[in-house]
């Protein structure tokens, strides 16, 4: 891949969000392999939105959102009730009808000054890693939240410190606060770019 094409021009403030797909869960309870079984994804991915402007694109939701609600065609859809606290919310793929779910992936098509960055990786892999560090040091045990930000520093390495500022937005993941976690794999990020 030719990096110099990907180069963006540069901005006084970059707006990234970020969110996954899938998860990085390889074992059940006792260690039972469970990767690529129903209900847990044999690839996992980690998104980068890159939004030139968040307010119009949010204001685009919530047209597209209000316009949804209010056709007849989705009277009595759970999700695009208020109460249901879903859809009629806020757009996510997991509980969004698949009509729904097409008029946010046309808007995204339409919308200008978007760009997406992914990094995926075969859990498998990962798998074969994690029995590798199990060899070396039988104390390992491995946590999901590893490959989250192992994913965080490669997908970061080429999109940062490159413009006047970022903000940056991550989806929550679970109940604890990653802040910290997060902010040390952009650091390290940083480092390898600056390396380069």
């Amino acid at each position: 891949m030719n990096k110099k094409a990907n180069k963006l021009p540069s901005v006084e403030t970059r707006y990234y969000f970020v969110d996954e797909g899938g998860d990085g869960t390889l074992f059940a309870s006792k260690g039972k392999v469970i990767v690529g079984t129903p209900g847990c994804s044999r690839f996992f991915m980690l998104g980068l939105l890159d939004v030139a402007d968040p307010v119009a694109l949010e204001n685009a939701f919530q047209e597209l959102c209000t316009r949804l609600v209010n056709d007849p065609y989705f009277n009595g859809v759970p999700s695009m009730r208020a109460d249901g606290r879903k859809t009629a919310l806020a757009f996510h793929a997991k509980d969004d009808i698949p009509e729904a779910r097409k008029e946010v992936f046309t808007l995204l098509r339409e919308m200008d000054g978007l760009n997406f960055f992914a990094v995926v990786t075969d859990k498998m892999s990962v798998l074969e890693y994690v029995r590798q560090q199990n060899e070396r040091d039988p104390a390992y045990r491995y946590q999901p939240n590893e490959l989250y930000d192992y994913l965080v520093r490669r997908l970061f390495k080429d999109h940062l410190h490159q413009d006047g500022g970022y903000e940056i937005m991550f989806s929550k993941r679970g109940q604890s606060d990653r802040t910290s976690a997060l902010k040390q794999a952009l650091e390290a990020a940083r480092q390898r770019f600056t390396k380069q």
